[in-house]
């Protein structure tokens, strides 16, 4: 009988995979093991296609994100920085920095990327939020539409139109976002003029609320909305001093008489 071979232990194939050439290491990159795993990232025989191989596992321990964060490839790589800023593993204080060197739809990519951290997303988010202003503008129109809610309503706030119109058809976009934007001071007539017009912003009711309050909106618009808000809200918005003094007569004779409809409505039994 032959000799029998016995498998390398842990100790023996981590220390084969932080030091063979390329050409062995083929073997290592369906390890499960973190000791060798640990031990691949490190070796200097790597290339940017290796890293990235290593990064698409979403397995892969912090300690070997570490060591892929620390490598010569990593620092000369596009690629690799945005595979690391992706993974959901890498720690923040590699993560983070990273940022920094992201093209501007790639920071929009990682801000709509559910695996990412929450607070690599946020930075993320933040990071467009205070560059975005100068871009040119298509790049402008381009990001309204595919870029995040948040990206979306930071970008609403303009008398542009086309850009107010590719903002509101982000699939991203919420009442929310919206609401806070029709909350803001000073706004363009334009925006509140699109939002009341809009085939379904138009139509949620916190927002026909919000357009009813705000002196921007027009008339026409305000008028259309009052039959479907209940007659509560019409007084609480009557309340509101920032209303125009025209919305809020209107707003009391429709409420008049609206109750005087209900009040002599006959009883039935």
């Amino acid at each position: 009988m032959g000799e029998e071979t016995s498998y390398p232990g842990v100790p023996e194939r981590a220390e084969l995979a932080g030091v063979a050439p390329r050409s062995r290491l083929e073997p290592f990159f369906g390890e499960t093991v973190k000791e060798v795993l640990v031990a691949l990232a490190r070796n200097p025989h790597l290339v940017e296609h290796d890293l990235l191989r290593l990064l698409e596992r979403k397995d892969l321990p912090q300690e070997a994100l570490r060591e892929l964060a620390r490598h010569p490839q990593a620092a000369r790589s596009y690629r690799v920085k945005l595979a690391l800023v992706r993974h959901p593993k890498t720690p923040r204080l590699i993560s983070l920095p990273l940022l920094k060197f992201l093209h501007l739809f790639d920071l929009a990519g990682v801000s709509q990327t559910p695996a990412v951290p929450a607070e690599v997303k946020n930075l993320a988010e933040e990071t467009l939020l205070t560059t975005m202003q100068a871009l040119p503008r298509g790049e402008k129109i381009t990001l309204a539409r595919r870029g995040s809610g948040r990206v979306a309503a930071g970008l609403l706030v303009t008398s542009d139109a086309e850009l107010i119109r590719a903002a509101l058809s982000n699939a991203n976009l919420s009442e929310g976002h919206l609401l806070k934007v029709l909350a803001l001071k000073r706004l363009p007539a334009v925006l509140v003029e699109l939002i009341s017009q809009h085939e379904t912003w138009s139509h949620a009711y916190h927002l026909r609320l919000a357009l009813i309050r705000n002196p921007l909106t027009p008339f026409a618009r305000v008028l259309a909305f009052l039959p479907d808000i209940s007659v509560n809200h019409l007084r609480d918005i009557c309340l509101d001093p920032g209303v125009p003094d025209q919305v809020r007569n209107y707003i009391i004779a429709h409420c008049a008489q609206r109750l005087n409809k209900k009040s002599s409505k006959p009883l039935t039994h």
